[in-house]
């Protein structure tokens, strides 16, 4: 390249022999210095024999201190290549080289990446490189690259919660309507709220929101979105379909989206009449399982019972069922379903409650049942799961009732046995426990057991016998 076309291309001083003809050399070397971040002296066998830093982060990294080092030597193991490409362009040549850009290893931190033009400036090899600091750049380029993957991070939750709601919107059970608040027109329904009012509205995108109520509703309506726009809440109100008459609750709930207002409007029929799909698929559910299943008013009377119920209370139909008391089967007296309500009202719920499921023709379960109160829906209630637990109240072992063998199994046979059978069965628990304490403490010494208690020997092994504590031989009998 020769001086003109370098001129050309980098716009070099026009006369610089005539304008800085006596510059010497302590004045150059400012002028680099000056102009550049580092510059250095590097002869021909690309050894760095002068140092200029005009950076403080460069001083601070050490980098004046590279005197009698190679340049090869001073950057990263993939720079090396391009300090060989700049010393072999800038060899025979007075021109201005392109710049390189190199990176220098640094201890405070990331790698220093440094921007190198080189000229050659004397007959024997000598050259100059004049260097930019680019870390400025690097970190604004790096807050750049943080400050996009943030972005994108933000927009992939605000992506992800999208369509978390766009699908809760399309599988909700509750008819669903978003209608523009300026012009009352339906944006968007979901599928529920195109089912439930398929046969009254053909197509409801589009279509103002108060025209498919008739005139008496569309002024509760109006005055009920108008409280909504102003307060932000009011409360539900009824309102009719224009053709079917089919009335429903209608609540509204104000929200923003793009700066554009919008209502979010949920449609529930009055009448139990129109169920959901998914209702009638959760109802269908708990008709099938295994456990019994009860539905009653708050006064324990049944609304619905499902067929496990059914068969342990031995009944034919759910109908025969309708109205009756749940204490009818439920409990060993009445006393048990009025302490299950009791604790429904005070805690909502209630968990393996033990008692007895009582059938029609005289049989008997016992069951565990958890219990919960609903009491803030359209219609409260108690729902009751009943389940069997396997357990017989009293074993039978060789044609004779076994013993209970501790306070709970007695207790539990509260209101099973009359107070006689009780009486007489602690009065075993207690001769049965002695005998195998004696026993115990006499090493199973019969004859000693007997004298401690106050026993002759055929009493005791009478008593052995009864309750069927150890082995008795002939000898013992004989005895």
């Amino acid at each position: 390249m020769d001086t003109q076309s370098a001129r050309a291309a980098l716009d070099l001083f026009r006369a610089p022999k005539k304008t800085l003809g006596d510059l010497d050399a302590e004045a150059a070397s400012r002028l680099i210095a000056a102009a550049a971040d580092i510059a250095l002296v590097i002869d021909s066998k690309g050894v760095i024999r002068d140092v200029a830093v005009g950076n403080e982060d460069l001083i601070k990294e050490g980098y004046g201190k590279w005197v009698g080092q190679r340049w090869l030597d001073t950057v990263t193991v993939e720079s090396r290549e391009k300090i060989e490409d700049l010393l072999r362009d800038a060899a025979g040549s007075k021109d201005l080289q392109r710049s390189r850009q190199v990176n220098h290893p640094s201890k405070r931190g990331p790698d220093v990446p440094v921007r190198y033009s080189v000229v050659e400036v004397s007959d024997n090899g000598r050259v100059v490189a004049v260097g930019r600091s680019l870390r400025a750049i690097a970190a604004l380029q790096q807050r750049l690259v943080e400050t996009h993957q943030s972005m994108e991070r933000e927009y992939a939750r605000l992506r992800h919660a999208e369509t978390r709601y766009r699908l809760l919107f399309q599988v909700a059970s509750e008819a669903v309507l978003v209608v523009d608040a300026s012009s009352m027109r339906i944006v968007e329904s979901n599928p529920s709220a195109t089912r439930l009012l398929s046969a009254a509205v053909k197509r409801l995108g589009g279509r103002s929101f108060p025209e498919i109520f008739d005139a008496d509703s569309v002024k509760s309506l109006q005055a009920h979105l108008a409280a909504v726009r102003n307060v932000g809440r009011a409360e539900d109100v009824t309102a009719r379909l224009v053709d079917t008459k089919q009335a429903f609750t209608v609540s509204a709930s104000l929200f923003r989206q793009e700066n554009v207002s919008h209502f979010l409007i949920r449609l529930s029929p009055v009448s139990g009449v129109a169920l959901s799909h998914s209702k009638s698929n959760v109802f269908d559910f708990v008709d099938k399982l295994p456990d019994g299943f009860v539905v009653t008013d708050l006064d324990c009377r049944v609304l619905k019972a499902n067929a496990a119920f059914l068969e342990l209370a031995q009944i034919a139909s759910e109908e025969q069922a309708a109205s009756e008391p749940l204490s009818r089967w439920l409990g060993r007296h009445d006393v048990d379903v009025k302490v299950l309500a009791s604790n429904l009202k005070e805690r909502g719920s209630i968990r393996n409650f033990a008692t007895i499921v009582r059938g029609e023709y005289g049989s008997s379960e016992d069951v565990e049942v958890s219990a919960v109160s609903v009491e803030n829906g359209e219609a409260p209630c108690l729902g009751f799961t009943i389940r069997l637990t396997g357990r017989k109240a009293m074993a039978v072992s060789n044609g004779r009732r076994e013993l209970p063998r501790s306070v709970e199994q007695m207790t539990e046979l509260v209101g099973r046995v009359s107070l006689k059978e009780l009486v007489r069965d602690t009065t075993d628990i207690i001769e049965r426990l002695c005998i195998e304490a004696a026993l115990e403490l006499t090493g199973d010494n019969r004859a000693s057991a007997a004298e401690m208690l106050g026993l002759s020997r055929q009493g005791l092994y009478s008593k052995l016998r009864r309750y069927g504590l150890g082995d008795l031989d002939g000898d013992d009998l004989e005895d």
